[in-house]
């Protein structure tokens, strides 16, 4: 069931998805998709390590506020221009925060994937109190601005997404879900069977996923000015696949670098799309690294 955080009038949406009273994990989803495409699977693996799992969407995704008053040029050029964001990175964590607060949790262990991955690391800057242990997979270094993202991204990749084109009717849906699950998965076939739990949630809340340049746009142009990396105080974990089509592991290991004590873990065989047969490894390190890191003392905020 769907509830609603407010963060200064932007509602986000999240959804408790089981482990009530186990270690309380919150999940943050990546570019332009809903809270719905993490896999059920994954979950699974989850609660069954002790984690009280909630999911929630980031505003411009899903069923949060979408900002469609502020226009926005492609992705990439959203990444590299100047000009005044619809939102700072700032608020993307803060985002975070309201949901943890709407939910009664003074901490929390998070887990990001891609994007998400980028605000799970600002989220533990940002807010250190707030955050058990951080763990980020497929992401770039939260230091990274501008030009420097470049470095990590290969841009063959974000060429081939640029060409996408589907029509917008369900079969049109599932067909560009395949066909991005099978550009995120190299050397894995990708069919309906890996995406259809997806886009069959997204299609029953009424909510599109991967179609709205302008929304991904804005959340990419979202500007950091806070600390560095250096900074987060919380356990860390950085996962990254050896195949991963679009973001290098150079990336992951310039965040294992920067932040004291990372634990970094490439898998082989992994992608961008964290298939099936990695669920197990990713549920064992986050579990692993929650047994290792809890903390004592009050929960405190730094904004």
């Amino acid at each position: 069931m769907t509830r609603f955080a407010d963060n200064g009038g932007i509602r986000i949406a999240f959804e408790d998805l089981g482990g009530a009273g186990g270690e309380p994990l919150l999940l943050v989803m990546g570019l332009g998709v809903s809270r719905f495409w993490w896999p059920d699977g994954l979950v699974r693996e989850l609660v069954r390590r002790g984690f009280h799992v909630v999911a929630y969407d980031q505003r411009d995704a899903g069923e949060s506020t979408h900002l469609p008053d502020h226009p926005a040029g492609s992705p990439l050029s959203a990444l590299l221009r100047r000009p005044a964001p619809a939102y700072t990175a700032e608020e993307l964590t803060d985002d975070a925060v309201a949901v943890l607060d709407a939910l009664g949790w003074p901490r929390a262990h998070v887990f990001g994937h891609s994007l998400g991955g980028l605000v799970a690391q600002r989220i533990a800057i940002r807010h250190p109190g707030r955050v058990l242990t951080v763990s980020t997979s497929a992401a770039v270094p939260s230091d990274a601005r501008g030009l420097g993202v470049l470095r990590y991204l290969r841009l063959t990749t974000v060429a081939r997404f640029a060409r996408l084109r589907a029509p917008d009717t369900p079969a049109g849906r599932l067909a560009l879900a395949v066909a991005v699950g099978g550009i995120l998965a190299p050397g894995r076939h990708v069919d309906e069977r890996d995406v259809r739990e997806f886009v069959d949630r997204d299609a029953a809340h009424g909510v599109t996923s991967l179609r709205d340049a302008g929304a991904q746009s804005r959340q990419v142009g979202a500007k950091w000015h806070g600390d560095r990396l250096g900074r987060i105080a919380a356990p860390t974990l950085v996962l990254h696949g050896d195949r991963d089509p679009l973001l290098r592991t150079a990336a992951a290991r310039d965040i294992a670098a920067a932040v004291p004590g990372a634990r970094l873990r490439i898998l082989p065989g992994l992608g961008h799309f964290v298939t099936s047969e990695h669920w197990t490894s990713y549920a064992d390190e986050i579990h692993l690294l929650a047994r290792q890191g809890r903390p004592t003392g009050p929960a405190h905020d730094v904004r």
